[in-house]
């Protein structure tokens, strides 16, 4: 059974993204542990892909940088199957269709429940085509989490009727980065949401301020940081780690 609901029950969720193999297994590791230790309730780990049509150029180098270095998916489980002999965080997937069909759905999601990874977010999988992942990942006991959308509106309710895990509320139109400003009307998606949702509401895309994440801590159930994160290891690469801490500490902090 998924731990995901576990990061929510201390008190609003600090969720944070981080691309596996950027710059390299080994610091994809390292880093992780820094995000634990700085109080992370869940992390997302990226499985590269080399067309990220939801991410923007921070997240897509970082996928690049990955690919480039020998990052395969056998690696990442492998990986999250070291991290799992030091933290007990619940560890989310975050990837496209493509690298887990080609691995095969029955072994991909047989070696999740193998290394205890908890759920998986597929941003090129329609809520309307969810079905054939759907239940093989069910029977190996992991989240397909969904996503809402600005553009979702009539859709809302049934995607979270339906959610698992979390529902992924997108807090802006486009591709994923850093934002100044979120003008989404964030608070309408999350109360229409609420009506059918049987899990917690987590809102990403563009935070990575702790301004910006105390503001919508008081409406979500958590907040998700990724291009924040992967700037910084773009900028620190192997000495990265002690900012990440810093900086996921802050992030936490700012949701109390």
């Amino acid at each position: 059974m998924s731990k995901i609901r576990t990061a929510f029950e201390q008190g609003k969720a600090f969720i944070g993204f981080i691309t596996a193999g950027d710059p390299s297994i080994e610091k994809t590791e390292e880093f992780v542990l820094e995000l634990a230790k700085a109080g992370t309730n869940l992390i997302e780990i990226g499985i590269p892909f080399s067309d990220p049509i939801a991410e923007g150029p921070v997240i897509q180098r970082a996928n690049i940088r990955a690919l480039s270095a020998g990052a395969t998916v056998s690696k990442i489980f492998a990986l999250v199957e070291r991290l799992r002999g030091r933290i007990q965080t619940p560890i989310v997937f975050l990837t496209y269709l493509n690298p887990v069909f080609h691995y095969g759905y029955e072994a991909f999601f047989r070696r999740c429940r193998e290394t205890r990874v908890d759920g998986i977010i597929i941003p090129d999988l329609p809520f309307e085509e969810q079905e054939e992942v759907r239940s093989v990942a069910q029977g190996y006991g992991v989240d397909l989490i969904s996503l809402i959308a600005p553009t979702s509106r009539q859709r809302i309710a049934g995607i979270a009727a339906a959610a698992e895990g979390f529902l992924y509320i997108v807090s802006s139109l486009g591709v994923t980065g850093i934002r100044g400003a979120i003008e989404t009307d964030l608070a309408a998606m999350v109360k229409a949401a609420r009506v059918t949702a049987r899990v917690p509401l987590a809102v990403g895309f563009g935070i990575n301020t702790p301004a910006q994440a105390g503001e919508i801590a008081r409406i979500a159930d958590g907040v998700i940081v990724g291009s924040a994160i992967v700037k910084i290891i773009e900028e620190h690469r192997e000495n990265a780690g002690p900012y990440i801490y810093e900086y996921a500490g802050k992030m936490k902090a700012a949701l109390q």
